[in-house]
């Protein structure tokens, strides 16, 4: 599989970013191995919180967050998916798949280590998660849902994220930071959407980020669908601690919350949490805020 490596010279001086990097090696699929990339601050004894992005973001947008859980001496650990920050990126599209993705995740916990984990997931991040702990539940000790979904390919997927589908297939120069900043309610500086454009020097690299649009399960018959199903029926039988924590402005993922919230045994009776002022990209908008939850949620429901 050839895979581009984005310089590290693209990811200096960042805004609010002194993070340093991790790297752990996964199998490709076809003999050779990918690098993936993770933060991990706070203390290695603390409970662990796992932190999934989405499409087209890496793990620069959980650097709001950090301080806020290692302060409450929480051990913070961010994986950037293949394709995306500082992570290897396929060129081909057809490398792309939602199994590659859910398996190259699951390697890279498994590679760090990581037991005992509270998952906090956000769109892609969700996909990706929820399936994992679907599929691995004595691993995961909570999640926090924040503005994603686990879909099936068995219901219409909406009308935003349609357009949001076509937009991302036909527009020549795929501008992630611009993509960020507006499924935001406030605005991104200038240095802050080109961090989010430092994993992509030229379109060479965007392959991932062009593929994951027309992952999502949007038909019956859809390749994943069938194993997102399964992962459906078990994610409402777990029953451990499970909060939903949306954003008040979220066109495209808003109407999943009491669809999650209903279906998951982990979820009921729960005091739900809806953060105010939050874009799709809650963690832009209320990341320090999204990060209170969490910790209140943990010390809510210890192990």
């Amino acid at each position: 599989m050839d895979a581009l490596r984005t310089p590290d010279d693209r990811f200096t001086g960042l805004p609010d970013f002194p993070f340093e990097p991790h790297y752990v090696e996964v199998p490709s699929g076809d003999g050779g191995v990918l690098r993936m990339h993770y933060l991990d601050e706070g203390p290695r004894d603390g409970e662990v919180v796992l932190l999934l992005h989405g499409e087209p973001s890496w793990s620069y947008l959980y650097r709001t967050m950090i301080p806020v859980l290692t302060a409450a001496g929480l051990r913070a650990v961010a994986i950037d998916l293949v394709g995306f920050g500082r992570s290897d990126k396929p060129v081909r599209r057809k490398d792309y798949s939602y199994a590659a993705h859910t398996d190259w995740t699951w390697v890279a916990i498994e590679a760090i280590g990581l037991d005992a984990v509270t998952l906090v997931c956000q769109d892609w991040g969700g996909l990706i998660g929820l399936r994992l702990v679907a599929e691995n539940p004595d691993r995961f000790a909570r999640v926090v849902a924040a503005n994603t979904m686990l879909p099936t390919g068995d219901h219409h997927p909406g009308k935003a994220f349609l357009a949001w589908q076509k937009f991302s297939q036909e527009v020549p120069v795929f501008p992630a930071g611009q993509i960020v900043n507006g499924a935001t309610v406030t605005d991104l500086s200038p240095e802050v959407i080109a961090a989010y454009d430092a994993p992509f020097p030229d379109d060479a690299y965007q392959a991932g980020a062009r593929q994951f649009p027309l992952l999502v399960p949007t038909s019956p018959d859809d390749p994943a669908a069938a194993r997102n199903r399964a992962a459906w029926a078990a994610l409402g039988e777990y029953d451990r601690p499970f909060l939903c924590a949306f954003s008040d402005s979220d066109p495209i993922t808003g109407a999943a919350e009491p669809v999650l919230r209903g279906h998951v045994r982990g979820a009921q009776g729960k005091d739900h949490v809806t953060i105010t002022g939050g874009g799709h990209f809650l963690q832009e908008d209320q990341g320090p805020r999204l990060a209170e939850v969490v910790v209140d949620f943990i010390a809510a429901h210890p192990r």
